[in-house]
C-alpha cells in the first residue's frame, strides 16, 4: 500500500479484455501509476486496464508474466478472471 500519497477514488479506466487481477494494496493514483510503469517496462505495448475503485488490473497478455509484473511493482495480485 502506498503511504506517501493522498488516497482518492480516482479511476484510470481503459477497457481491456484479458486476465483480471485483484490488487488489494492498490489504493491511489500513485499505486496505479507504479503498476502501469512496471507494465511499460516489462511488457511494453500490452493492453492494461486499471480500475482503481475496484482495485483491479486487467491485462491483455500472458497472465503469468502479468502477475510477475504486478509483483515486481511491489503488489500481490490475485487472479479473478481470464
Amino acid at each position: 500500500m502506498c503511504s506517501t500519497h493522498e488516497h482518492t477514488s480516482q479511476t484510470a479506466n481503459e477497457k481491456v479484455e484479458g486476465t483480471t487481477f485483484k490488487v488489494a494494496e492498490m489504493t491511489c493514483g500513485h499505486c496505479a501509476g507504479t503498476i502501469r510503469k512496471a507494465f511499460d517496462q516489462m511488457m511494453p505495448g500490452v493492453g492494461v486496464g486499471i480500475d482503481l475503485d475496484k482495485r483491479e488490473v486487467t491485462v491483455a497478455g500472458d497472465a503469468a508474466v502479468a502477475a510477475e509484473t504486478i509483483r515486481a511493482a511491489g503488489y500481490e495480485p490475485q487472479t479473478l478472471a481470464h
